[in-house]
């Protein structure tokens, strides 16, 4: 049976250095808001590593750690081959090839009986110093690499990337990634729905329902969430007042510094009370983040995501992400994220990518 080795990695983009004659982007980091999504492959440049032990020039990548998922792995590694932190943006996708082929010219990619080496890819842009410090409790820390391992760290325009990359493959991952500029994906913030750690069960608790805490098993999710929402790296939290939405959510601003700003029409009471107030609040927090550039985290109670989710499917770019959201309960575990990239359009918010996020527990 062949074994699969997972790795993970990504393209980081920023503002090209040389911008004459070129389009500037905005102090946030993204693309001006209405700017034409094609323009972007003029106004940025992207990351590519050579490894002196295979003599190629690759995308940063590398191997999944024990007890590390695909994304924190993509961030780290990403960070300790170029030298720059990042936060994770858009998937881009996979691409899976015999470990043998590792570093050759001409790999044999449909050679299944052989080892295999799976690489996910995100797409990804740096942290300045102030954001990398302030989710560095959260995410861990970010080594270089070894001379012996990445020697040399370019960044180059698109078209100067497609004829310096050494494989195929990351040639066909450098089209995905043109392909979701083209789309918008370069002027998209990041919103993070939460939902709350495992409570105290209903039948057993004797207070109030919104004072009623997380277990110790919602606990350990939630600290582990944060290792993964930090991938992300958001610039404002949100959450429902409710203690078990608080508890959950806490724990990242206590390693973050971040406030939390509470929405009372996010609680399961308010929900029931009035949904349409609810989908307006978190309506708000869509259009502060597009405004602002401030990627924005939202914990919230499986009824409320359940609604909110109702509207979210109505501004998905397609039908396909729009069953992502699932349109039955739960949505989605307890401890547990979806991450939606978000653009703005003529038509207002549209979502093109999803991701769900699951911490590991170990």
């Amino acid at each position: 049976m062949p074994r699969i080795v997972e790795a993970a990695g990504g393209i980081i983009y920023r503002a090209r250095q040389d911008q004459s004659g070129v389009m500037k982007f905005s102090d946030n980091g993204s693309l001006p808001q209405g700017a034409d999504p094609s323009a972007a492959l003029d106004a940025i440049e992207v990351c590519i590593v050579h490894r002196p032990k295979y003599d190629d020039w690759s995308w940063p990548k590398g191997k999944l750690e024990n007890n590390e998922t695909h994304r924190h792995a993509a961030v780290r590694e990403m960070g300790e081959e170029s030298g720059v932190q990042v936060q994770l943006g858009p998937i881009i996708g996979d691409i899976e090839y015999p470990i043998a082929d590792e570093g050759r010219r001409k790999r044999r990619t449909k050679e299944k009986t052989l080892d295999q080496k799976h690489v996910v890819f995100w797409m990804a842009t740096p942290l300045d110093d102030q954001e990398a410090r302030r989710r560095h409790s959260a995410f861990g820390p970010v080594l270089p690499a070894d001379k012996d391992e990445i020697d040399t760290v370019v960044w180059v325009p698109v078209q100067r990337a497609r004829k310096l990359l050494t494989h195929i493959l990351d040639r066909n991952i450098l089209d995905r990634f043109v392909a979701l500029v083209k789309a918008g994906a370069a002027q998209a913030r990041t919103l993070l729905i939460v939902r709350h750690g495992k409570a105290e069960a209903r039948k057993q608790w004797k207070g109030e329902d919104g004072n009623r805490p997380i277990t110790p098993r919602g606990a350990a999710a939630a600290f582990a969430l944060g290792r993964e929402l930090a991938c992300y790296s958001p610039d404002r939290l949100v959450s429902s007042p409710w203690l078990r939405c608080m508890q959950t959510i806490e724990i990242f601003s206590w390693q973050t510094g971040l406030p939390i700003i509470t929405a009372g029409e996010l609680t399961e009471d308010a929900f029931a009370a009035d949904p349409d107030a609810a989908w307006r609040r978190f309506s708000q927090e869509i259009d502060h983040m597009l405004d602002t550039g401030m990627d924005t985290a939202v914990c919230m109670h499986r009824p409320v995501i359940g609604g909110i989710f109702t509207h979210l499917r109505d501004i998905c770019a397609s039908e396909t992400l729009a069953k992502r959201l699932i349109a039955k309960s739960p949505y989605m575990p307890t401890g547990c994220a979806i991450v939606l990239a978000i653009i703005r359009t003529g038509d207002g918010p549209r979502i093109i990518d999803i991701q769900k996020v699951a911490p590991l527990v170990y």
